[in-house]
């Protein structure tokens, strides 16, 4: 997750576009690298044993 951090962040200080005599380059819009950040955040939380939402049913006492 932190190379995907550190390159976000990286590209997000660099150029959009850069030519020269051996061709151009183009990066990857930076909305798009954070919808990927997102996804792969949201799929590692899928994973996690723990889950963030738990439902519990309470029953008042005496109402059996």
């Amino acid at each position: 997750m932190a190379d995907i951090e550190e390159s976000i962040r990286t590209n997000a200080e660099g150029p959009a576009k850069a030519s020269g005599d051996a061709g151009s380059v183009e990066q990857h819009k930076l909305t798009d690298q954070i919808e990927a950040d997102r996804y792969l955040a949201s799929k590692q939380a899928a994973k996690s044993k723990r889950r963030g939402l738990v439902f519990n049913k309470i029953v008042p006492p005496g109402a059996e």
